[in-house]
């Protein structure tokens, strides 16, 4: 096959379905945009996670007097030194538990007039009404309903709560995000592979004399359809240029400059540059094959030789 013949095709069928052309670059750039961001999604789900779930603790409320009143399980009334003593010895026997702090009521309430000091409802608020608690760091954050068992409805204990769910909610709108992503990802390669497949039948149309004429002379299918593959897989190629593109500067914008979420957003550990590196291989990838095996399964059945 010579070289010189095939880039020369592919040079005209590219000037001749130049607007088809355009449409196939920016509809694969759009897919694969998105199905880049739908992955940088996933793994900046995943290192929030790692990042908060190893930071947040389970915490265990102690009954104080005012709870005896208002709470079936303190009945029996406020804790007792004994009770406080056999949970914080139960706790450091388990396997589970990397470590235990203790928070006295005084501390509890020092840290309730730190963050909300300046709401209304602050000034009514007295140590006494403040709980006591252990709060408990796990090895595994997975494995909070081994202590939730372990400590719910024992005596003197309020409450067992585990500080995953505060964050659960963000987490789940973030997946949420990702799957539309996907979604949209998935409606967007339909249509590139619908215009990859026209401009493929149009390009072969208009040069149905030609492949008419290497037919007669005995070129093989290879041969023929291979100019029609490479301007396909050109045009992908370009596609998956311009999404890696569009990951990078949105990077650029999105975290480090422009909405500049890392300054904004200092408590959360945002995905680095390594993150995005990774994914241009795999979008270029798909950009150069998905044009290329659509471009082949069309001309099967519209080239026969």
């Amino acid at each position: 096959m010579r070289a010189q013949f095939v880039l020369s095709e592919i040079g005209v069928g590219l000037r001749r379905n130049l607007t088809m052309t355009f449409a196939v670059v920016v509809s694969v750039a759009l897919s694969l945009a998105l199905f880049g961001g739908a992955l940088l999604m996933r793994e900046q789900v995943s290192t929030m996670k790692d990042y908060w779930y190893d930071k947040v603790n389970v915490s265990i409320f102690l009954c104080n007097k005012n709870d005896a009143a208002t709470s079936p399980k303190c009945a029996k009334g406020a804790v007792t030194a004994q009770q406080k003593q056999q949970i914080e010895s139960d706790l450091e026997k388990m396997d589970v538990v990397a470590s235990v702090q203790r928070e006295s009521a005084e501390e509890a309430y020092k840290h309730y007039k730190e963050q909300y000091g300046d709401t209304p409802i602050a000034s009514t608020i007295t140590p006494d009404q403040m709980q006591e608690s252990f709060r408990v760091k796990l090895d595994d954050p997975e494995k909070y309903k081994v202590v939730a068992t372990a400590f719910a409805g024992r005596d003197g204990v309020q409450s067992v709560q585990d500080q995953r769910n505060i964050l659960q909610n963000l987490f789940d709108l973030m997946n949420g995000m990702r799957i539309a992503a996907l979604c949209v990802m998935g409606l967007m390669l339909v249509i590139a592979m619908m215009l990859i497949v026209n401009t493929v039948r149009v390009s072969a149309f208009s040069r149905r004399r030609e492949t008419g004429i290497m037919r007669l002379v005995g070129a093989s299918s290879f041969y023929i359809q291979m100019p029609f593959i490479m301007e396909a897989a050109f045009a992908g190629l370009l596609g998956g240029g311009v999404a890696c593109i569009m990951l990078l500067v949105g990077r650029y914008f999105m975290i480090d400059h422009g909405l500049a979420l890392s300054q904004k957003m200092q408590l959360v550990n945002f995905i680095g540059w390594d993150a995005v590196l990774t994914k241009l291989p795999l979008v270029l990838a798909i950009g150069l094959l998905m044009p290329a095996v659509a471009a082949f399964i069309a001309l099967r059945k519209y080239l026969k030789v």
